[in-house]
């Protein structure tokens, strides 16, 4: 393989791969799927894509097709993905990878069978953030980790329709996902509780009354705990997908509002000094220099993963480098398909918690047997 050629499913948020993947010296963007024909060809037409497709089967089904990126709505993911991996095609899908665990267990054993490759696009563990705290990390500065913590309140009105079916811990990834990427860890067990009301419709389509939901994880392996928090609708807060990593020298605690910076704890000074706002640079250097810019471009700046999410952290040219560089080099990408179900079953368990009262319910081993 000389180049990645890659489809994408999906072109919303979709869209704003097209011109990284044409930038990138080892990609090339051979095929596009979207149920409207008339967006289809907008696309199409604005990035020069001959290739259209309408139904997602066509796309998996092209033999000029490498590998598919998927970004349509979450319910499709699982299904997209088992049917790409029937089809001999390697995948990269934007989270979460699945809703239930026996998609995730049925994936997971499709890339096992066939030898292909699995990515679920998770933004927060290339942002350049999670890239800070865990350069901090690696060199020793955080000292010994001792606690783990992330949130991401987000009030989902106006959103797509089929937001009104999701519970907030089966969106969970971006809080869960760094905090098992930062100690290279996998999810054992979790406990979790719901807390308040949310609307009658939303509580009647989602088959859940909880507005918040708070868990606990236990990793595997490892003393460190870690804690996360979700909800969807009727909360007051401002959007944020917050990590905070509590070291034995150092912490890293995220900002409280838009457009602050981040905090970093030293300790061992006069108390006056231990804390100071710190400004997270920007990781494009890793990147090949044809897709740098990419870490502050923004297509559709108007699309509301942006007006909230800030661009992702500059994550996009880092997914994509990262999946085209593990299907050349043939290696297994970060995340693997093991590290992707595990961080998306936790969500999952996560809510049969909240529904038990806080009972604890273990995470499914997906690990190599």
């Amino acid at each position: 393989m000389d180049k990645a050629r890659v489809g994408l499913i999906g072109l919303g948020f979709g869209a704003e791969f097209i011109p990284i993947y044409q930038a990138h010296p080892n990609a090339e963007v051979t095929a596009i799927c979207q149920r409207s024909q008339a967006k289809l060809d907008e696309i199409g037409d604005r990035f020069g894509i001959a290739a259209r497709y309408t139904d997602f089967r066509d796309v998996v089904t092209d033999p000029n097709v490498d590998f598919v990126h998927i970004n349509s709505p979450i319910p499709d993911h699982a299904p997209q993905t088992i049917a790409a991996l029937k089809a001999g095609k390697h995948v990269m899908c934007t989270v979460p990878m699945a809703t239930t665990l026996e998609e995730a267990t049925e994936i997971v054993g499709l890339v096992r069978e066939t030898g292909l490759k699995y990515m679920m696009a998770e933004t927060v563990v290339y942002s350049r953030e999670y890239l800070f705290i865990k350069e901090l990390y690696d060199k020793g500065e955080l000292g010994r980790i001792q606690y783990l913590q992330a949130s991401h309140p987000q009030d989902m009105e106006g959103w797509p329709d089929y937001w009104k079916d999701m519970v907030p811990m089966h969106y969970a990834t971006h809080v869960v996902s760094p905090l098992m990427a930062m100690v290279d860890g996998m999810a054992e067990y979790v406990s979790c509780f719901g807390s308040g009301a949310v609307n009658e419709e939303i509580a009647r389509r989602s088959g859940s009354s909880f507005a918040v939901e708070s868990c606990h994880i236990k990793i595997k392996d490892s003393d460190v705990a870690a804690h996360v928090w979700r909800f969807l609708w009727d909360t007051a807060r401002q959007y944020r997908e917050s990590i905070d990593v509590y070291g034995s020298k150092k912490s890293f605690e995220w900002e409280l509002m838009t457009g602050e910076h981040p905090v970093l704890h030293t300790a061992k000074r006069p108390e006056t000094e231990i804390a100071e706002r710190v400004e997270v640079p920007d990781y494009a250097h890793l990147l090949p220099a044809e897709i740098r810019k990419f870490t502050r471009a923004i297509v559709d700046a108007d699309h509301l993963s942006f007006i909230q999410g800030g661009g992702h952290g500059g994550s996009h040219p880092h997914m994509v480098n990262e999946f085209v560089n593990a299907l050349l080099e043939n290696r297994d990408p970060f995340p693997n398909v093991e590290q992707s179900a595990n961080w998306t079953s936790v969500g999952i368990c996560a809510h049969q918690s909240a529904l038990k009262g806080g009972e604890i319910v273990k995470v499914p081993d997906f690990a190599k047997r």
